[in-house]
């Protein structure tokens, strides 16, 4: 009996150090586990930071490129409409510094390109009716012209350009004259009076344009 009580208590004590040892194993264990997460816990939150920092700066750059490229473009638009202000102004200039005398050149131009390229009429009296239409344009032309050398000349100049006009209306007539009669008594003898009145007239406008108008 008493060597039993004996492997008993040595039985125990065994099993209570096998225990022991077993739950400072398993302490050891946990431990190791906590730290190794503690660990992992912490590269990833060394790595959040980082992407948050990349995600950051990445936002400021493309922040700030958007913010330079407005201002290149309204840079850009500033010059833009500063250089249509100056060509505006630019334009402006030219057409005041545009004498009278160039732009009734260009006009007396325009009118003869008109009168080239307008379709010509077949019977004669359709032409006789364009012919005449043609002379008031350019007599009503020649007016306007003689209107504006009054406010351009001088008195002495004036007086003697009115000489000047009297002896040529009475040449445009002679000379209407003396070409229809080379068809007297035809058809177009009347046609050929004013077609000549017309040309002499356009021929006139030009002349009182480049001698005189300034």
């Amino acid at each position: 009996m008493s060597s039993s009580r004996k492997y008993l208590i040595v039985f125990i004590s065994v099993g209570l150090g096998f225990l022991t040892a077993c739950g400072e194993s398993s302490v050891e264990s946990n431990a190791k586990s906590s730290n190794n997460n503690s660990a992992l816990n912490t590269d990833s939150d060394l790595t959040n930071k980082d992407e948050r920092k990349t995600v950051n700066s990445f936002g400021e750059k493309n922040g700030k490129n958007q913010l330079e490229e407005q201002e290149d473009m309204s840079k850009k638009t500033s010059t833009s409409n500063e250089d249509g202000e100056l060509l505006k102004s630019d334009n402006n200039s030219n057409e005041m510094m545009e004498s009278k005398k160039d732009v009734y050149l260009k006009k007396l131009n325009e009118m003869e390109e008109s009168d080239r390229y307008t379709e010509a009429k077949t019977t004669t009296v359709e032409m006789e009716e364009q012919e005449e239409e043609r002379y008031k344009k350019w007599d009503k032309e020649l007016n306007e012209i003689y209107g504006v050398l009054k406010d351009q000349l001088d008195s002495d100049q004036m007086e003697e350009l009115r000489k000047q006009q009297r002896n040529w209306v009475t040449h445009r007539d002679e000379a209407a004259k003396e070409a229809s009669l080379r068809y007297e008594g035809g058809s177009t003898e009347s046609l050929e009076y004013v077609a000549t009145q017309a040309s002499l007239t356009r021929e006139r406008c030009y002349e009182l344009v480049a001698n005189y108008m300034k």
